[in-house]
């Protein structure tokens, strides 16, 4: 059989160039990376990073406002991003996540499950409900978000990331829940890892080590000094570095890893140094001793009452809530417009979050203000308690029961 190579040369020739077109234009789409917990720390800055990588962002995470920054700084810088406002361990949350990105990028090639937070307290002290909050966050939830992904993932042999720490090996007392919780994170990670390595899938576990985030001085943590603790922009580097590299292990700060490797190896070295991580709970406040005075005390009058507050005439149902506690707001200075802007409904509000928008390191009685306010406001059915120190947001301000 004799091939007529004139009359195939031009097809073959149109083919060849089809084919050519197709590699450019897959060498040419922009990879997409999901970052949940992307409105602070280490999420937000790996999202700026990643977007100045050329890489599309989905940046999900519950606050909108720290959100909207962060999608104007990358906008602005020519980068791309798209935006979700979402509680990862809603039951919903997974398929939101992945409908977005296909809608807005059409594929998912990272996924990087970072949202979390800590909740200091001693294991066995801490409640039921405390410690399956810790789970769920770190690793029921990260399981659901990248189960729904999966297939996309797979589509384009992509990659699936999990953020854990240095807790995870060497657990810190007083920080029960969340040191397990992350050790399941790791093990999940390496478990994943295993399974998927055949589907061309790669699984990153990341160590970030100590970061310098609100992260640490919220969850309890002392915040530390001396340039031990590693800027995020800079551990977000290495994270990124990691990623386009398929690492199974990705550490943020690599001499901090080491140390806490050492640290497992010294049990007795690690114990000592643990001790000192968490900060003892603060001592109750005592009124400040009277100062000793020779002879008979001079006669003082006692103290004039405290005026009773004005007379205020609530103008509506939200207001009404918010009577029994409004000597308390007043004393910390918390705007009833803050929280007016802070209930979403059917979104998932934390004491911890809210104090944190509010008071940015809240301390002891700006805490135990926020809290008896959501109880007041529970009571008047705008929330719904939701666990421990979490409640549901049933209703808008000014919606009608």
């Amino acid at each position: 059989m004799i091939i007529n190579a004139t009359a195939n040369a031009k097809p073959r020739a149109e083919l060849l160039e089809a084919l050519r077109g197709e590699r450019v234009e897959a060498a040419t789409l922009q990879r997409t990376m999901i970052v949940t917990g992307a409105s602070s720390g280490i999420g937000a800055a790996l999202a700026v990073r990643a977007a100045a990588a050329n890489f599309a962002v989905l940046l999900v995470a519950r606050r909108a406002e720290r959100l909207a920054q962060i999608a104007q700084t990358i906008r602005a810088a020519g980068g791309t991003c798209e935006v979700l406002v979402a509680d990862v361990v809603a039951a919903e949350t997974p398929s939101r996540i992945v409908e977005t990105a296909i809608r807005a990028f059409g594929r998912i090639d990272i996924l990087v499950n970072n949202a979390g937070t800590g909740a200091p307290g001693r294991l066995l002290e801490q409640s039921d409900a405390a410690i399956e909050v810790q789970w769920e966050l770190h690793v029921a939830a990260p399981l659901r978000i990248t189960r729904a992904a999966l297939p996309h993932v797979r589509a384009v042999a992509g990659g699936v990331a999990f953020v854990g720490s240095g807790l995870a090996r060497v657990p810190a007392p007083g920080f029960g829940a969340y040191c397990v919780a992350k050790a399941g994170v790791r093990a999940a990670a390496a478990q994943l890892r295993r399974e998927l390595r055949g589907e061309g899938i790669a699984v990153s576990y990341i160590d970030p080590g100590a970061v310098d985030t609100e992260f640490s001085e919220a969850s309890g943590m002392q915040r530390s000094s001396g340039g031990f603790a590693a800027r995020p922009e800079r551990v977000a580097a290495n994270i990124l570095r990691g990623l386009q590299r398929r690492s199974a292990r990705i550490n943020g700060v690599p001499w901090q890893t080491a140390f806490v490797a050492l640290a497992e190896w010294l049990p007795a070295l690690a114990d000592a140094a643990m001790s000192r991580v968490v900060d003892a709970p603060a001592p109750a406040a005592q009124p400040p001793a009277p100062a000793p005075t020779p002879g008979p005390a001079p006669s003082v009058p006692a103290p004039a009452p405290e005026p009773p507050a004005p007379e205020q005439q609530p103008t509506g149902e939200f207001e009404r809530a918010l009577e029994p506690v409004a000597r308390r707001m007043e004393r910390v200075k918390l705007s009833p417009d803050f929280l007016r802007a802070a209930l979403i409904p059917d979104t998932t509000i934390t004491l911890h979050d809210l104090a944190m928008r509010w008071a940015g390191m809240p301390n002891k009685n700006e805490r135990g203000a926020m809290h008896e306010v959501l109880d007041a406001l529970a009571a008047g059915g705008y929330l719904t308690p939701n666990g421990e120190e979490t409640w549901l947001v049933a209703r808008a301000p000014d919606e009608k029961r």
